[in-house]
């Protein structure tokens, strides 16, 4: 087992990682030295001492003489078991306390709270703080729909580094949504882009709602579709999740990724590349238009030209045999052109 796992199992006893290296130390080594323990667990002297009197305190090791004084762990399953219990009598007072609080938070003038599984939170400033707070405490996986009318006044959820400088911790999955109706203009693109390098970015056109669901444990909707500042609901029923959950992956599935693979040629690259380059810019515009976004905002998100962009879009259209949009993303799927999004 590493040394990290060891820590996750050693946390419960409130003690530091050097108490248990220490304590692991004197179980296989009985009756040694202040020295002895400082060297086996690479400290100095005074730290191993400091940490030493730490077990004892809590009953886990005991010192016999004083020049030099010897150490002894104690037995590790009566000892260690005596303070497992202590701890979760703690907890419980800590639970006990908890609920106390709970009393006075929902029993507050001007609180709205519906019942345990939902709450009201109608100001800005209150949003923003506990879409920041949720966003923080996420440990495994974000989901996020973004659509408009966005509120460019107030912190929202349309940006997972929004809120006071609040981010995704790392090693956490980040997946949005964007309503490609709503990519019209340079802010709300930016934003975006900026998605689709921190996380895993796709567009739709029609996004039913606004959505954040946080590690599937609350989420975060308006509480009315047409106006974003009439305040949001937090969610924390677990059936509700469920269901949201299963909206936000039957939409992702639906999606349309936003790969931006290409980038203008440079003007010294080989043929070779200049083709492979056009080939991936033309795949690029025909994703982002089967995602319903308008010539406009596909030439600023692949930095082209409107002119440009509207030229591969007839190209694809003699090449297929379309004369709509609709139809040269119809047929460009039923060839496989616009990949599998789950590859992406």
């Amino acid at each position: 087992m590493n040394v990290s796992s060891l820590d996750e199992l050693w946390v419960g006893t409130g003690l530091g990682p050097l108490a248990r290296q220490a304590l692991e130390y004197l179980v296989s080594h009985p009756d040694a030295d202040e020295d002895a323990v400082a060297a086996g667990i690479g400290v100095s002297a005074a730290a191993a001492r400091t940490t030493l009197r730490t077990l004892e305190a809590e009953l886990l090791a005991v010192h016999v003489g004083e020049q030099p004084t010897c150490w002894s762990a104690s037995p590790p399953r009566s000892s260690l078991g005596a303070l497992l219990a202590r701890k979760r009598q703690e907890l419980a007072k800590a639970e006990l306390y908890a609920e106390q609080l709970h009393e006075v938070y929902h029993s507050a003038p001007g609180r709205q709270i519906a019942s345990d599984l939902f709450e009201v939170v109608e100001s800005d400033e209150q949003v923003g703080a506990r879409y920041a707070h949720l966003l923080r405490g996420s440990r495994h996986e974000v989901l996020h729909f973004a659509k408009p009318p966005y509120v460019t006044s107030r912190i929202t959820p349309a940006d997972a580094s929004t809120a006071a400088g609040a981010t995704v911790r790392a090693g956490v999955r980040l997946r949005s949504v964007y309503d490609s109706d709503g990519i019209g203009d340079d802010g709300c693109l930016e934003t975006a882009l900026r998605g689709a390098a921190e996380g895993e970015l796709r567009l739709l056109s029609g996004l039913p709602m606004k959505l954040v669901i946080f590690d599937a444990a609350a989420a975060i909707m308006p509480l009315r579709k047409d106006d974003p500042a009439a305040g949001s609901l937090v969610v924390h029923s677990s059936t509700l999740l469920e269901v949201l959950t299963a909206l936000f992956e039957s939409v992702w599935e639906r999606a349309v990724p936003l790969s931006l693979e290409s980038r203008p040629a440079s003007p010294t690259a080989s043929a070779e590349g200049q083709e492979g380059a056009l080939q991936s810019r033309t795949r690029d515009i025909l994703r982002l238009m089967s995602a319903g976004m308008k010539d406009d905002a596909i030439a600023r998100a692949l930095r082209l030209s409107r002119r440009t962009v509207q030229t591969h879009i007839s190209d694809l259209g003699r090449q297929l045999g379309a004369r709509t949009r609709f139809q040269i993303a119809l047929l460009a799927q039923e060839r496989g052109w616009l990949g599998n999004p789950k590859t992406y």
